[in-house]
């Protein structure tokens, strides 16, 4: 196991491309990519996502039939889009590579499908609502509507709902949320975590997605 890992350190080879940027990226009919300099615009049916691009990140559009890219900007159910770097070899390229692939794929998921996300609120009295915001500002950055959550605090929780995420408590004690960018779903969703983090003693908190605790048990004196 040694051998192997030192002949990994000193070998000579070729390093090999980034596995996840070069997979190609499935793009339905319904989507559109509009490259430009350092930008590319995204549109579906649930709306437009702009992603910034290094300038050695280079995009084209294949078809299954067909090894060679094409030039077109709209692909067709068929097609999909293949991400590449100018020097593979580059650390900073490789890891702009993977980085990029993702943040285009989420993207198209985000503008066909959505994101979904659930967190669970644990502990006696723990419950959420979802409500108009009276403080809203109609042209800010939130939705217009706010989480009160009651979390043994000798107040209630209020936090806002950002534009582009939509909140719903099917649940006093469960909220989903849904959103078509995957990281300001993610945030948000921490950024409610972060009022009662889940605690390993009595496993109370708000926990999100699968998440679990391990217990520890009180030490007696």
């Amino acid at each position: 196991m040694q051998a192997s890992r030192f002949n990994r350190l000193f070998s000579s080879s070729t390093r090999r491309a980034s596995h996840v940027g070069s997979a190609p990226i499935p793009c339905p009919s319904s989507v559109t990519v509009s490259p430009a300099a350092g930008l590319l615009t995204i549109t579906g049916p649930k709306g437009s996502q702009q992603i910034p691009l290094a300038s050695f990140v280079r995009l084209a559009i294949q078809s299954p039939s067909s090894s060679a890219p094409s030039t077109s900007s709209t692909p067709a159910s068929s097609q999909a889009i293949v991400v590449s770097v100018e020097n593979p070899n580059l650390k900073i390229q490789r890891a702009a590579w993977g980085l990029s692939r993702v943040l285009i794929a989420n993207a198209i998921t985000g503008l066909t499908e959505g994101f979904a996300l659930s967190l669970k609120l644990v502990g006696v009295g723990f419950r959420a609502a979802v409500e108009e915001d009276p403080l809203a500002d109609p042209n800010g950055l939130n939705s217009g509507q706010r989480l009160n959550m009651k979390l043994n605090y000798a107040h209630n929780v209020i936090v806002p709902i950002p534009r582009g995420i939509i909140a719903t408590t099917p649940q006093p004690t469960k909220i989903v949320l849904r959103g078509t960018d995957k990281q300001q779903v993610g945030q948000f969703a921490a950024n409610i975590r972060s009022w009662r983090k889940p605690e390993p003693y009595k496993g109370k908190g708000i926990f999100v997605g699968n998440e679990t605790i391990k217990l520890k048990d009180v030490k007696k004196k």
